[in-house]
């Protein structure tokens, strides 16, 4: 059977048959929305950055020269890298109106899926190992924000007084596990505050920050390039250290790329020129001009800004937009998990939907508890923000090195564009994120260690279960039994039917499914409907509700039924049914039965997977979420058959 039509759920109208009006009020709304979540993190650096470049191991001496060449740098870096690089060319390539980096791996790994070139074969490989270290560095960055900002807000009691320093530590700590022990409850509610909060934050910065220029107006010639120049002269290989402390100012940009479906590039364009950037930039400049004025607040500028009387009202709103930024990394560490769990590099895990309205929130409590865990073993371990900074940087300067270069390959192989208006572009992006990593470089073994491990630790895991998968896929169906001799030998024979339907999942439309011979094996009979239902999962994020079933009457009651769901999809198997219904294939869920397979594997076997990621494989095989649950099926209507396979 066909689908018939290509109908999505939800089908929103064409710009044309929207007033203008609305139109306009609803991008609106939409800009104002994405300032709570998108621009979080970035929205919170100001917090360390100008700190972290003037006090602490790698500082320079905070001298006029200095101050305006640091001041530069971040001028210039967030106008080349945010508002050129991110907002207004990465923004422009989305898949299907889907950002971050497993989108453009979408569009790569369609365009070279079906290649027989072995250059193109290697290009494939290849940006599939920097999209999953990509992720790795992700959730690095998703262990370390929630971290560094907190720690970052709370060590404002210690400008206060220094009698609030031993109690820093432990108040992080309570914020982190109040903001990730409220995870399950989703964010629905509070997320409608989080623009409000947020724009509080930007307008506030923004003014503490005037209040300095206006003392100070000679902070402005940091606008000019020359001053980034001449700090990299005067100061050589110590100038490329602080540049590591620099970057600080930029987290956030994958988020904001990662957030376009949400949205809209419109909707984010406009908040970034018309808001956010303004704010930033007047609180660092604020910044600048007070260690112009006063060198010696270099211990912490930000909340030097501040008036003393609004010194304990800060701190609080300081805090609060931590946790909202903290919050969309947790989030997206969710969908990030959810789409690796779609396209077959991560177990099954218990994914929990928080709103009945917005299928994009979810909650992982895997997930959830094993960041929280992370995040105050750094918290205990680095002990303050400035331990923090150095494994900050590595993340976020490893995954713009990644997206730059996946977006270089979408150009190429997905744009079609020439090499002549490529090369300058990407030569640009890579010289700034180059510099970036080398000044991180240097802070390794200051902590840029740990977001290499998490990535490191990420990455087998990912490609063990991936290649783990394939080689139970090829042993499976190499010896399955072809469906046309199934269906003959069954037209044959004279099998006893029962009333109702039964639904057997498997991995593959290919060939008859083990647990249906197993059946038949044991229990010698077959029920009156028999569907062969496979969930096949496409390289982009969404796939249409018209698009998404395939039917095929295979003749004695026998149908195969195909569900095509997108890496942002999570599939449930009663929609499907209820779906199928609507095709004309028609069944009782009260007389339904669905048979599953359970694989125990053995490593013994002469898979040619390394003996330890067998093991590895086997290990995360055994702690796989059930998929009664994942695919939302009824417990009660679910027969597991077990099957030994050897590796």
């Amino acid at each position: 059977m066909s689908h018939p039509g290509n109908e999505d759920e939800g089908s929103i109208e064409s710009p044309e048959t929207i007033p203008g009006r609305l139109l306009d009020k609803k991008k609106l709304f939409l800009a104002i929305g994405s300032i709570g979540v998108v621009f979080g993190d970035i929205g919170t650096s100001p917090l360390y950055t100008l700190k972290e470049c003037f006090h602490g191991t790698h500082a320079i001496t905070a001298s006029t020269a200095n101050i305006l060449g640091v001041l530069s740098l971040i001028f210039w870096s967030m106008i080349v890298v945010v508002s050129i690089k991110y907002v207004i060319f990465i923004l422009q390539t989305d898949n299907r109106g889907e950002g971050g980096i497993f989108a453009l791996l979408g569009l790569l790994h369609v365009r070279l899926l079906n290649t027989t070139d072995k250059k193109m074969y290697r290009v494939r490989a290849f940006l599939l190992l920097g999209g999953i270290l990509g992720a790795g560095l992700l959730y690095g960055d998703g262990v370390i924000t929630p971290a560094i900002s907190v720690l970052s807000a709370i060590e404002g009691l210690e400008v206060v007084t220094k009698a609030y320093t031993p109690f820093v530590m432990p108040l992080t700590c309570i914020v982190l596990i109040v903001l990730f022990s409220l995870q399950r409850r989703g964010t629905t509610h509070i997320g409608k505050l989080f623009a409000p909060i947020m724009m509080l934050w930007f307008v506030t910065i923004g003014a503490f920050g005037i209040l300095e220029i206006v003392r100070e107006p000679a902070v402005f010639q940091a606008v000019n390039p020359l001053h980034a120049i001449r700090f990299f002269l005067n100061n050589g290989t110590h100038g490329i250290i602080v540049l590591g402390s620099v970057v600080l100012c930029i987290t956030g940009c994958e988020a904001l790329y990662a957030d376009l479906g949400h949205f809209g590039r419109d909707a984010i364009r406009f908040s970034w020129f018309l808001f956010v950037l303004p704010a930033l930039l007047c609180n660092y400049f604020g910044q600048g001009a007070l260690l112009l004025q006063h060198p010696e607040m270099s211990v912490n500028p930000f909340y030097n800004i501040v008036p003393q009387i609004l010194l304990y009202p800060m701190i609080g709103l300081a805090t609060i937009a931590t946790v909202i930024a903290s919050q969309a990394l947790i989030s997206g560490a969710y969908s990030l998990t959810q789409q690796a769990v779609q396209l077959g590099y991560c177990p099954r895990l218990r994914i929990i939907h928080t709103s009945s309205e917005m299928q994009g929130q979810i909650y992982i409590p895997f997930v959830n508890y094993a960041l929280m865990i992370a995040c105050l073993a750094v918290v205990i371990g680095f002990k303050e923000s400035g331990g923090l900074a150095g494994a900050y940087g590595i993340a976020v300067t490893g995954t713009m090195i990644i997206t730059t270069i996946l977006y270089f390959l979408v150009l190429i192989y997905d744009r079609k564009w020439s090499w002549w208006k490529i090369l300058p572009l990407i030569a640009i992006f890579l010289a700034f994120d180059a510099a970036f990593f080398t000044g991180n470089f240097f802070k390794i073994a200051d902590g840029g260690w740990f977001p290499l491990l998490v990535a490191a630790v990420i990455a087998i895991a990912m490609t063990t279960w991936k290649k783990g998968r394939d080689e139970l896929y090829n042993k499976l169906i190499g010896s399955r039994l072809p469906l046309d001799s199934f269906l003959t030998s069954m037209q044959n024979s004279r099998m006893p039917h029962v009333p109702g339907t039964a639904v057997f999942m498997t991995l593959s439309p290919i060939g008859t499914p083990p647990t249906l011979l197993h059946h038949i094996k044991h229990n010698h009979v077959l029920h009156e409907k028999v569907i062969l239902l496979s969930i096949i999962s496409k390289d982009v994020p969404t796939v249409p509700a018209g698009n998404r079933i395939v039917i095929t009457d295979l003749g004695q009651d026998f149908y195969r039924l195909e569900a095509i769901y997108g890496f942002m999809q999570k599939p449930n198997v009663p929609q499907i049914m209820k779906m199928a219904a609507q095709y004309g294939l028609v069944t009782d869920p009260m007389t339904t039965t669905y048979y599953l397979g359970r694989e125990t594997l053995l490593t013994g076997g002469s898979s040619k997977m390394m003996r330890w990621r067998k093991t590895l494989f086997a290990f995360m095989s055994r702690n796989a979420g059930n998929p009664t649950t994942y695919f939302g099926i009824p417990a009660n209507r679910v027969v597991e058959l077990g099957t030994q396979i050897e590796l």
